[in-house]
């Protein structure tokens, strides 16, 4: 047995159905029989996650019948998969799948009768999900001469607050994930912990925000001091931006992990935006690799930045339904106090600032939030902020950002953004540059993000074509 240790976290196009999940626990396989020691964590299967929202929005509104209909649907594809996994019908895994979809059925019964679903509620029935793939996970390595054992988040020591939909671990969860963990590890059994989800003091469930199983990975590397977290995808790695948009965005070799953390809050879906926290004390690596090809080395992500030469930025990103809230009036934002209240009022509720921008006479102050929280936003300021202030929304905008360490001290980055978007014809409604100089945003129309991130991409010479041509 070597003393390599090594967390993977499986997304959810990685365990949706038996063939991927029989493939992804091959690739944990392939440094087992070498002897290295690992610990998997797992997504959902794809799409389970909003099945599971779905119900419970349905059984709120006392839809049951439609809430019951997508539980069955559920249960079918869990043990089909389990099945074509070769679990035994009387098999543990299978009583356990069988268990839980009882207490699913149960839980959403209970929102159903009260027509209430409160955080606590979602955060329950949302993490079925991973609840339900960790045991599939588990068969899939014994399958293939393993031997493993499934754990929720909670079991395998994660400790979180009591912010349900956004929970953060406690200072405690390392020692005790350390504690759960070692010694299925030297007895050889490798342990499946299911992702996203931990657990509050007295045992509630609580999730780790969208994308919260890379977190769930890395708080779990940091606690086992493990070698490197390896985070399987279905893309090669991190990209320069969207492929999806940019026909030659191409794979980024190495980031820093403020760029990486940098590229996942302003919209990059690679990584969760506090998935890097928990390594950087410790400077564990982490890997995002493909599970299509694991051979590529994918993006390695370590506490040093790498700056290619003449190279300032590395990626374009983009964060879509954003609405910009502006709070003006003439003269009153120049008073601290002022100020203060907006941010507390903001703070009360809960809600992620994307940009924030202030016009020098301080008579306008304009923040950029989800437009899924713009309605939260204005009804906290209005009640919690001056009469004699405007509040008003700016619908149907996008954030665009640049992310790299090569901007700091390099001159000329923001004319070459601003000639691009020019270019295209695209007016910028907001500003902002933060002191570490690892980004500059701006918010532009929603409608022009697409052309805004291909102007961008090109004007910064990042695409497949600009490094061949190098």
């Amino acid at each position: 047995m070597s003393d390599t240790l090594l967390v993977m976290k499986f997304g959810g196009t990685n365990m949706q159905d038996a063939r991927a999940i029989r493939h992804s626990a091959s690739l944990a396989g392939r440094s087992l029989l070498v002897g290295v020691r690992v610990v998997v964590v797992v997504s959902a299967m794809a799409g389970v996650t909003n099945g599971l929202l779905t119900l419970a929005d349905a059984a709120e509104s006392g839809d049951i019948a439609a809430a019951n209909d997508e539980i069955a649907a559920l249960r079918t594809r869990h043990f089909t998969a389990a099945q074509e996994l070769g679990a035994a019908p009387d098999s543990s895994v299978v009583r356990d799948i069988r268990e839980m979809h009882e207490t699913l059925r149960q839980a959403v019964y209970g929102v159903y009768l009260l027509r209430e679903l409160t955080p606590r509620s979602r955060d329950l029935i949302v993490a079925f999900g991973e609840r339900l793939s960790a045991p599939l996970m588990a068969v899939a390595l014994e399958g293939q001469g393993f031997r493993a054992h499934h754990l929720t988040g909670g079991e395998a020591g994660i400790l979180t607050d009591h912010h349900f939909g956004n929970a953060k671990p406690l200072p405690t969860t390392y020692e005790r994930v350390k504690d759960r963990l070692s010694g299925l590890l030297a007895a050889g059994v490798t342990p499946v912990v299911s992702g996203f989800m931990g657990e509050t003091e007295r045992g509630a469930i609580t999730t780790l925000g969208r994308g919260g199983t890379d977190f769930s990975a890395t708080i779990i590397g940091k606690a086992l001091g493990a070698n490197e977290v390896w985070a399987w995808k279905d893309v090669d790695g991190v990209m320069s931006a969207d492929p999806r948009v940019v026909a030659d965005a191409r794979n980024i070799t190495v980031l820093s992990y403020g760029e990486v953390m940098e590229l996942a809050y302003f919209g990059a879906k690679v990584l969760h935006p506090l998935a890097v926290t928990p390594l950087q004390e410790s400077g564990i690596p982490l890997r995002v690799k493909s599970a299509a090809d694991p051979d590529f080395p994918g993006t390695l992500v370590q506490a040093q930045a790498q700056d290619e030469a003449g190279q300032p930025v590395k990626a374009v990103t983009a964060i879509r339904n954003v609405s910009i809230i502006n709070i003006s009036g003439a003269g009153v934002l120049g008073i601290p106090e002022v100020i203060a209240s907006v941010f507390d009022a903001i703070a009360r509720e809960n809600i992620t600032l994307l940009m924030v921008s202030q016009s020098s006479s301080m008579s306008n102050v304009s923040l950029a939030v989800q437009s899924s929280d713009a309605e939260r936003t204005l009804a906290a300021l209005r009640a919690g902020v001056s009469r004699e202030l405007r509040v008003d929304r700016q619908s149907d905008v996008a954030v665009l950002a640049i992310v790299g360490s090569g901007m700091r001290g390099q001159r000329g980055v923001s004319a070459r953004l601003f000639t691009a978007l020019a270019g295209q014809d695209i007016n910028i409604l907001m500003i902002s540059q933060g002191s570490s100089e690892l980004n500059i945003s701006v918010a532009i129309e929603g409608a022009q993000v697409d052309d805004a991130t291909r102007a961008v991409h090109a004007a910064f010479g990042l695409g497949v074509r600009a490094e061949a041509a190098d």
